[in-house]
């Protein structure tokens, strides 16, 4: 099968990118919306018989890019793709795995069903909130990982007493990997969330006196997590020197400001999303592309992605 790349509006400059680093052009397609809101999507060029690639994170707004990507699927289907695949660099609705309470939706099951009900018959995602969620799709989800891109960025910012802090107990193991990268320890705050932007902080395990900390997370949202960590840290005599490491810097409602109120020397990301027009971080964004690209090429030949993979 010849191979396509089709791309929604989330992040049409990696869709790009991706397309140039496998030497082929962009499936174009038309995207619109009619005057009462509803999006209207057709392929202007065949993908019949094709091997296709749909590159789109389900970034903010959320809702408008997941339907957009489920409507770009079936378009793909009923004009008779012969392989369609979901390449989706940042997955959202990836926290909503389990319910905290007896009367709340797992929106993350959800939207597993329905990327499947679209014909999609695999979803390629880049470090997902929780690895679990692989247990929630009826078609293969290859779970891919920009920490070793991301450690390498942040490589010339350590020193011999920096260390790698996880800003709450969902981010330990992703701290383990990169402190086994860079060869650091690896020190955790204890958190609680109040509601989606307020987080409280009840202590931290590991050393951090006089230390620098790199705080690491699989994603930047509001920023309040990243708020508390560092009061805590700072509280606790750490080197007011922090640098911050993400996979996905979403950045949404009044992050930036949060984040400049702080003492960030240094901040890492992805380019799953796009960086929000006039944001003022001293942010060093990290390409996918290569790491993408490489994905799509092998499973267009039918090769392993074992060590692209975020259990690598």
């Amino acid at each position: 099968m010849d191979l396509s790349i089709v791309a929604g509006s989330a992040n049409r400059p990696l869709a790009a990118a991706i397309a140039q680093q496998l030497g082929v052009a962009l499936t174009p397609c038309l995207i619109e919306r009619f005057p009462d809101g509803e999006l209207h999507l057709a392929l202007q060029e065949s993908v019949r018989g094709r091997d296709v690639y749909l590159i789109q994170p389900s970034s903010p707004p959320v809702h408008d890019h997941l339907l957009e990507l489920l409507l770009l699927a079936d378009a793909c289907r009923r004009a008779g793709a012969g392989r369609l695949t979901a390449v989706m660099p940042y997955l959202g609705y990836a926290r909503q795995d389990r319910r905290a309470g007896g009367r709340e939706a797992v929106g993350a099951r959800l939207v597993a069903t329905l990327l499947a009900a679209s014909g999609l018959q695999r979803v390629v995602a880049v470090d997902l909130h929780s690895p679990a969620l692989e247990g929630f799709f009826d078609v293969p989800l290859e779970h891919l990982s920009a920490v070793p891109l991301l450690a390498e960025a942040a490589r010339p910012w350590v020193t011999a007493d920096s260390v790698v802090v996880a800003p709450d107990l969902g981010a330990v193991r992703l701290a383990e990997r990169y402190a086994g990268l860079l060869h650091l320890p690896v020190a955790v705050v204890h958190k609680v969330r109040m509601s989606g932007a307020a987080v409280r902080v009840r202590g931290i395990t590991g050393e951090v006196r006089g230390r620098a900390p790199l705080i690491v997370d699989d994603m930047i949202s509001t920023g309040a997590t990243v708020e508390a960590a560092i009061a805590t840290l700072l509280a606790a005599g750490c080197r007011p020197e922090i640098g911050l490491v993400a996979s996905h810097a979403l950045l949404v409602e009044d992050a930036v400001e949060r984040l400049l109120a702080q003492p960030l020397r240094r901040v890492a990301a992805t380019d799953s999303v796009l960086e929000p027009p006039g944001q003022r971080l001293p942010l060093q964004v990290v390409g996918l592309r290569a790491l993408l690209a490489a994905a799509i090429e092998r499973l267009h030949t039918n090769r392993s992605l074992s060590d692209l993979l975020a259990y690598a």
